[in-house]
């Protein structure tokens, strides 16, 4: 992928238009953002799942500002045309708007990344538009929001009923309006994920959404089932599976230095005929 022109948000958009589909990917430091650009996505988001997946958390709500910023830092400087956006964590853009976009200027100065995504619908719309005037290109993120898993009571499908679909419509029509380049489905019936990527402008990324949304993104560490005890998820298709090649490798590892078998002679350093005379000859 060398020599490829970076993506921006009007290309984001105009992939919409053209009926070519976005391929998102989350990446959390710079040996995944290099694969992940050398793959050829679209977009990479640096989210605040790195508190699941990197961080050992239970949840999102833990992860901080200074988390993230130093993630999307390694990220950044992995992924040179991919768009890079970063996730706000838990409380950090529900104070007032200057506090806020303090903390959004602190994530694109010192993370250098090309955008922020941040959860909610109608309730957050004039946050993204503050954002949005302030030269902040900000991705929404609706359906189930992780960041409210508690208040939702768990990991539920959205959009099931007509209440749930009618309030998703809204939300998303609100972060159009508001000023976001594109917004995230998450979990959302594919009926409803379908009937809101028909109705805006917008691209919709789309994660356990259907194909009927704009683009997909998924976890780096599901995808290769990179890591232990990863869990199979209905939404998730798994392309490799790097976890049990890299516990097979650790434990041939182990076994070799166990057995003193490891290193063998050519991992080793030999000194020169003066310190060999020294060592083995006996001389002062």
């Amino acid at each position: 992928m060398e020599n490829r022109k970076p993506v921006t948000t009007t290309k984001l958009k105009k992939m919409k238009q053209d009926g070519e589909a976005i391929a998102f990917l989350t990446a959390y430091d710079y040996p995944s953002a290099m694969l992940a650009e050398e793959a050829g996505v679209d977009g990479i988001l640096v989210g605040d799942s790195l508190g699941n997946v990197v961080l050992g958390y239970d949840s999102t709500i833990p992860v901080t500002l200074e988390d993230m910023i130093h993630h999307t830092k390694a990220v950044t400087r992995g992924a040179k045309s991919a768009f890079v956006v970063t996730d706000l964590p838990f409380m950090t853009y529900h104070g007032s708007i200057d506090e806020t976009l303090r903390n959004v200027g602190r994530v694109m100065r010192e993370g250098l990344c090309k955008g922020i995504k941040l959860e909610g619908g109608a309730e957050i719309a004039h946050t993204v538009e503050a954002c949005t005037q302030a030269g902040v290109p900000v991705m929404g993120h609706i359906g189930l929001t992780p960041q409210s898993v508690y208040q939702i009571g768990g990991y539920k499908v959205q959009g099931k009923d007509s209440k749930q679909m009618r309030k998703l419509l809204d939300d998303a029509k609100s972060l159009e309006e508001a000023g976001a380049f594109a917004v995230v489905l998450e979990l959302v019936t594919e009926e409803v994920a379908r009937m809101i990527t028909s109705q805006l402008t917008i691209p919709t990324i789309g994660i356990g959404a259907s194909v009927g949304c704009d683009g997909q993104i998924l976890v780096y560490h599901d995808i290769l089932q990179y890591g232990s005890g990863i869990r199979p998820k209905k939404f998730v298709k798994a392309y490799a599976d790097i976890g049990s090649q890299i516990r097979s490798g650790i434990g041939q590892y182990v076994q070799e230095v166990k057995a003193r078998k490891f290193p063998k002679e050519e991992n080793v350093f030999k000194g020169d005929l003066e310190v060999m005379s020294y060592l083995y000859g006996g001389k002062e």
